[in-house]
């Protein structure tokens, strides 16, 4: 088995991964991703305990265990470029051997849950709910560098979404991917809306928003909100739920991104104060992986 480079695979010198700064034992099985740094003490202030803990830049980790079940929670910062390195060091972690720098021929498979924000795409979807992502539609283009992406990903959906769009060439392609079927089911609740989900490459043009630039399309929002594939439409608007659903189908992880709504593009509404919302569904997605 061929060995990886140093360059390819970064460790340091204490043993953990290059960017997430954890090492190998470090990690539990069940893994919540979060954006915002400041997320990861709310989601670990219920553990029964912690037992590790790393900080470098935006990557913050706590591992421990919620009624008995180990639980990793980890901040991603912003973005599928993150997404990239967060999805690849911690596969790293469990199926890679850092003394041989070998890919192990055994391997694990991580449920990794996305606990995140987004906005509405459609009226009917009222802020402060909450949303689970059925697919994820890359507008990034970042699977596109991987091997094996057409295999997993929805192309009728694609080939239509670019044309009922009128998607210009300028544009990276977008990709579509389902989450984990067993994530989705764990998940799932009749409280919980369901629908597609589309990751952004940025906040304000690439999701639609004027301030002082015009948009290549004036009238994307509308297309996307009118789009029908089959018997689904395009729900909302977030950052990094293709990247996580993407790589994990390709690593054989299991993935699903569970959002707050907080803002309707289509109301002009957004939430008088969201943070309740979000620290009741970390507790409902925390209950659920120790179910």
């Amino acid at each position: 088995m061929s060995r990886i480079e140093e360059s390819e695979l970064i460790i340091n010198p204490d043993g953990s991964v290059f960017h997430l700064h954890i090492k190998p034992g470090e990690l539990a099985k069940n893994i919540i991703l979060v954006g915002d740094p400041g997320r990861v003490d709310t989601v670990a202030s219920s553990f029964d305990k912690t037992d590790y803990h790393s900080t470098n830049r935006e990557f913050v980790s706590r591992t421990g265990t919620y009624k008995g079940t180990p639980v990793t929670v980890l901040s991603t910062g912003i973005g599928t470029d993150n997404i990239d390195i967060v999805l690849n060091e911690l596969d790293a972690l469990v199926n890679i051997d850092f003394e041989s720098r070998t890919i192990k021929e055994e391997k694990t498979s991580l449920n990794i849950v996305r606990i995140g924000t987004s906005g509405s795409l459609q009226k009917d979807l009222p802020v402060d709910s909450w949303l689970l992502s059925h697919k994820a539609i890359g507008f990034d283009g970042l699977l596109n560098f991987y091997d094996g992406c057409e295999g997993i990903c929805n192309l009728g959906f694609e080939k239509k979404l670019m044309e009922e769009t009128g998607w210009s060439e300028r544009l990276t392609k977008p990709y579509v991917v389902e989450a984990s079927d067993k994530l989705f089911n764990l998940l799932d609740a009749p409280i919980v809306y369901k629908g597609v989900t589309i990751s952004a490459p940025g906040f304000y043009g690439p999701q639609g928003r004027v301030l002082r630039l015009p948009l290549k399309d004036a009238q994307i929002n509308d297309k996307l909100s009118a789009f029908r594939y089959e018997d689904e439409r395009i729900t909302n608007y977030e950052m990094e739920c293709s990247a996580i659903y993407g790589l994990s189908k390709l690593m054989g992880h299991h993935a699903a991104t569970v959002c707050a709504i907080i803002a309707n593009r289509k109301a002009g509404a957004y939430s008088k104060d969201y943070k309740p919302v979000i620290k009741s569904l970390i507790q409902y997605v925390l209950d659920r992986l120790a179910h």
